[in-house]
């Protein structure tokens, strides 16, 4: 059961990562200069990707993709120690993955980093805190309510996210990560990652402190 449930948060995070990256190429190639109107593509094409992976792959693996969900899920005693620390690391491999197939999709040198990429200050910092913290209330408040619409609330969540938040909502260790490796549209260079990162698990320690009461019987 494991390794089927690890191939899950692997491939899942793989996907992830091809519709992020992905459609962030499609939509600035397209977009003719216009970053507005290249977010949008990059925001709605993450959403439906979310939507759809977490659909097929959450009766497998529960459909975390996010080393920051499976921390949470951890402190909240759904998944182990040593099944939470094997998810990370499968999260972070699939994401690099999925990044270095979608450069071979379109013809880019497979292995680069976001030199160009410049995403850092406090105001994006607070902006990842409050991204990962709005992820885990969708996610926990969902499985509470209706968890049958948590796959469409997530895409939702992220797809507006994309656009009322400064960072752009990365919200996912292993997605900031991989997209360091990036010097596209959603890259990040690899030396403003290591803060998203910080902000992102503070966000689920601060999660684990004011959501638990609000959602846990």
């Amino acid at each position: 059961m494991i390794p089927r449930t690890l191939a899950a948060e692997g491939l899942g995070t793989a996907m992830l990562l091809i519709g992020v990256v992905g459609s962030g190429i499609m939509a600035d190639t397209l977009s003719g200069g216009n970053v507005a109107l290249a977010l949008l593509g990059n925001a709605v094409a993450t959403g439906c990707m979310l939507v759809t992976i977490i659909t097929v792959l959450g009766p497998i693996s529960g459909a975390h993709f996010n080393p920051a969900v499976t921390l949470a899920f951890y402190l909240q005693g759904g998944i182990g120690r040593r099944d939470a620390v094997l998810y990370t690391l499968v999260q972070i491999a699939g994401g690099l993955i999925g990044v270095w197939a979608t450069h071979f999709m379109f013809d880019l040198p497979i292995f680069e980093t976001a030199a160009t990429m410049h995403r850092t200050g406090p105001s994006q910092w607070f902006s990842e805190l409050l991204a990962t913290l709005g992820l885990l209330f969708v996610i926990f408040g969902g499985l509470r309510a209706r968890p049958d619409a948590v796959p469409a609330l997530v895409g939702l969540y992220i797809t507006g996210a994309y656009f009322f938040t400064s960072s752009t909502s990365f919200a996912n260790p292993a997605v900031t990560i991989a997209r360091s490796f990036t010097d596209t549209f959603a890259g990040i260079s690899p030396g403003h990652a290591p803060m998203f990162i910080v902000m992102q698990i503070s966000a689920v320690f601060l999660g684990y402190l004011t959501l638990r009461p609000l959602f846990d019987d």
